[in-house]
């Protein structure tokens, strides 16, 4: 299975359009695993607050099953932590369950003011510095070192009342317009910390903003001009992340800006290419849960089959791994990623 390409080198050549020997297995995602876990004995919410674990975690998925990247953070409290928000890590739980927000900045969506803080100290955005700094150091000349950052509808909503922000998004565009854009500086700032920490790649994972959620016609009047602000800012590869069947904004999702675009398993690929053509990256898009957790191991070779068929740059869930899957199924997805992925 070995070839002459590291994983790290044949990541960063498909974001880059170059040729490689095999199409990649990656994630810009949360991709621990409870087979890297349980030797470790940690609880999972020590993951989210000590940034050694944080990278030992990160890496064991690269180590056990030659996924082709390691990723930091886990959680979706990050950004809106540091920008003054509470977050619950449940420590007291000794099963798998991810931080979640306790504290909104504002209640109601008219109350929300921004202050961005000194964001390189802010929350636990230096934990998750030093994380990527050290995977940099112990594994980066192996593998693709990955991050990612909320895009600002989906971080205004961890910060106020989503409901509220929903009908604001219908009804006070302007103000909604200007607040987004505000977090769109935020998101360009922690982005950039990420990357001089040694990530390899950025992907903006706006998964509040797809059409399951809000209309086409509210995506390209309100989402899609702060997504691109933080596009142009930030360095390659970078890649845009929206959960849920985007087939109906695919193109203005191409139109913002990204390197990548990265859809999840509700979005027919075929389609997905026909509409953006073949010189965008397109990253996808197996069901996470689906393929690794309640399929059977001997179904996985079709999933990764149809995926590549349909036009894929690169094997990629759409969404996060749960931690909780099988080992056999996943050890089944990569066997097909090196049989279907060649070049």
């Amino acid at each position: 299975m070995e070839t002459q390409m590291s994983s790290r080198e044949r990541v960063l050549k498909v974001l880059n359009r170059e040729k490689v020997d095999r199409l990649p297995v990656f994630s810009g995602m949360g991709n621990i695993t409870i087979q890297g876990l349980e030797p470790l004995k940690w609880n999972f919410a020590e993951l989210h607050l000590d940034a050694e674990k944080m990278a030992k975690i990160a890496a064991t998925t690269s180590e056990i099953y030659g996924f082709e990247c390691a990723v930091v953070p886990f959680d979706m409290g990050v950004e809106a932590e540091a920008l003054g928000a509470g977050v619950n890590y449940y420590e007291h739980r000794t099963d798998i369950v991810y931080p979640t927000i306790t504290k909104k900045v504002a209640d109601k969506f008219d109350d929300l003011k921004i202050q961005i803080p000194d964001l390189s100290t802010a929350g636990r955005i230096p934990l998750v510095v030093k994380a990527i700094e050290i995977l940099k150091k112990e594994v980066g000349q192996k593998v693709a070192i990955g991050s990612w950052v909320l895009g600002p509808y989906t971080l205004a909503g961890q910060l106020t009342d989503i409901g509220d922000l929903a009908k604001a998004a219908l009804k006070k565009t302007a103000q909604v317009e200007a607040i987004l854009l505000q977090l769109a500086e935020a998101i360009i700032q922690i982005a950039h910390i990420y990357r001089k920490a040694g990530a390899d790649y950025i992907t903006i994972r706006e998964m509040g903003a797809g059409p399951d959620i809000i209309s086409p016609r509210i995506f390209q009047k309100l989402i899609q001009a702060p997504l691109a602000k933080i596009f142009a800012a930030l360095e390659s590869p970078k890649i845009l992340h929206i959960c849920g069947s985007t087939d109906m904004i695919i193109e203005q999702m191409n139109a913002c800006g990204a390197d990548a675009i990265s859809v999840d398993q509700k979005n027919t690929l075929a389609e997905t290419r026909k509409k953006i053509g073949p010189d965008v990256v397109l990253l996808g898009n197996f069901d996470p849960y689906g393929t690794l957790v309640t399929m059977k191991a001997e179904e996985v070779d079709q999933v990764v089959k149809d995926c590549y068929a349909a036009g894929i740059n690169g094997l990629w869930p759409g969404c996060d791994l749960w931690p909780d899957l099988k080992k056999e199924n996943l050890e089944a997805l990569m066997t097909a990623a090196y049989k279907y992925g060649k070049q």
